[in-house]
């Protein structure tokens, strides 16, 4: 019995269950709504326009739900592990009930708060439960969970489409046993205090990080490049991941093809763990430019995939989404690896920042390419959305700009820069 808990209460156990927290967020709930969306139209009736319309509003939300964690996760990560669980749970649950497009509408846009909190909460969680130098590379492995999410998503698709409502409540289950997982395996939170067994030395004085405080305005001014780039690339992703199947079956692609890409995107997303290390190596906003750019090229791909049949189309179909998988799950990471480089304590605050203006242009992007889709076409929308990408690679080419830096102790300060050193593509979707 000991053993169990030991094992409950282990650093790899709360990197697995946090791995899961992720895939079943964002990859079973939050992102794979564009993958079922052809089906929950032809069920329910719900237009291209409505659809788009949700997804903003899904992403608003997730907005809400970030900003939440920005302000309870640096204290409470616990709390906010359970209200991800029961934001995303309940309205994943909700959509698999709906009979009608507003209440699909509504249980849609109440899941995606979910993924909102979970991020920061799992930032806090591995922080607190493991040594810095395992945190980093910890948190690369959590920050891929979007990917077996996505994977396990399409196997799903495979298997019980038509059917997508069981695929969803697949999913509310998938998330409540992995948040009571990770709940679980925090040691910090979960354990109760063992009594001293003989007096010790005193410690040094506690520093005061200003890690559970609002940060001050020059920690904002210092994240401006970081903001600018999180946002372009949400807006530019957005079309893929609400009209990337619909694309595809428009082009007269097999439902099979479809799907198979959308696993195909998860595993890209899965592959980034098997990268971590090469990208640790980089400087964030080198790992930034270059994860980025490869957004930029899959969505552009995919935006002329219409023009090919036969096996060019679906070569190009499933090189593109790994390739979009890959890239955006690591350039959603460097994020987080870009905001520890320039404040590590307020890491858990800068991941909450950087996500919610992600998914802000997330909202608008899906709202643009749901108003244009019908009138322009899913591929040229793609086209677009690629160039709106592209061009969040500029700003990191320019120097970089730190925070200025608080009174710490000298051991702190070493710390931190040795984090920002090793920094790998971390972080939660």
């Amino acid at each position: 019995m000991k053993r169990t808990f030991s094992f409950l209460g282990s650093p790899g156990a709360l990197v697995g269950s946090g791995t899961a927290l992720i895939a079943a967020t964002y990859g079973l709930v939050r992102l794979a709504y564009g993958l079922f969306l052809p089906d929950v139209q032809h069920a329910i009736g719900l237009g291209d326009g409505p659809a788009g319309w949700i997804a903003s509003g899904s992403s608003v939300v997730y907005c809400v739900g970030a900003l939440a964690g920005f302000l309870v996760a640096p204290t409470h990560p616990r709390t906010a592990v359970v209200l991800a669980v029961l934001t995303a749970g309940l309205g994943v649950a909700g959509m698999a009930a709906s009979t009608g497009p507003l209440g699909f509408g509504v249980a849609a846009v109440v899941s995606s708060a979910g993924a909102g909190l979970a991020s920061p909460a799992l930032v806090r969680l591995v922080q607190r439960n493991l040594t810095a130098d395992r945190a980093n590379g910890a948190q690369a492995v959590v920050n891929s969970g979007t990917g077996p999410g996505l994977v396990i998503a399409g196997l799903l698709a495979l298997v019980l489409l038509p059917d997508w409502r069981t695929a969803w409540a697949v999913a509310a289950l998938v998330t409540v046993l992995a948040g009571a997982a990770v709940l679980l395996a925090d040691r910090a939170g979960a354990a109760a205090p063992a009594p001293a067994p003989a007096p010790a030395p005193a410690p040094d004085p506690p520093t005061d990080t200003g890690a559970t405080t609002v940060p001050p305005r020059p920690w904002f001014a210092a994240h401006r490049r970081p903001v600018l780039v999180a946002l372009l690339l949400g807006t530019g992703s957005a079309a893929v991941w609400t009209y990337g199947r619909t694309l595809l079956v428009d082009a007269g692609a097999p439902t099979a093809l479809s799907v198979v890409a959308w696993i195909a995107l998860g595993a890209g997303g899965a592959a980034v763990a098997l990268t971590s290390r090469w990208l640790g190596r980089l400087p964030a906003r080198t790992a930034w430019t270059r994860t980025a750019a490869v957004v930029a090229i899959a969505t552009l791909g995919l935006g002329v995939v219409a023009q090919l049949h036969g096996a060019a189309l679906t070569a190009v179909a499933l090189g593109c989404c790994a390739l979009f998988g890959w890239g955006y799950t690591a350039a959603t990471g460097a994020l987080i690896s870009w905001t520890a480089e320039l404040d590590r304590d307020r890491a858990a605050a800068g991941t909450s920042v950087l996500f919610v203006v992600l998914v802000f242009g997330q909202a608008l992007g899906a709202a643009a390419a749901g108003s244009a889709v019908t009138a322009a076409g899913t591929g040229p929308v793609l086209v677009a959305a690629a160039v709106v990408v592209a061009l969040g690679v500029v700003p990191a080419l320019r120097s970089p700009r730190r925070c200025p830096a608080r009174r710490s102790s000298p051991r702190s300060t070493q710390a931190a820069r040795a984090a920002g050193a090793e920094s790998p593509t971390r972080g939660t979707r």
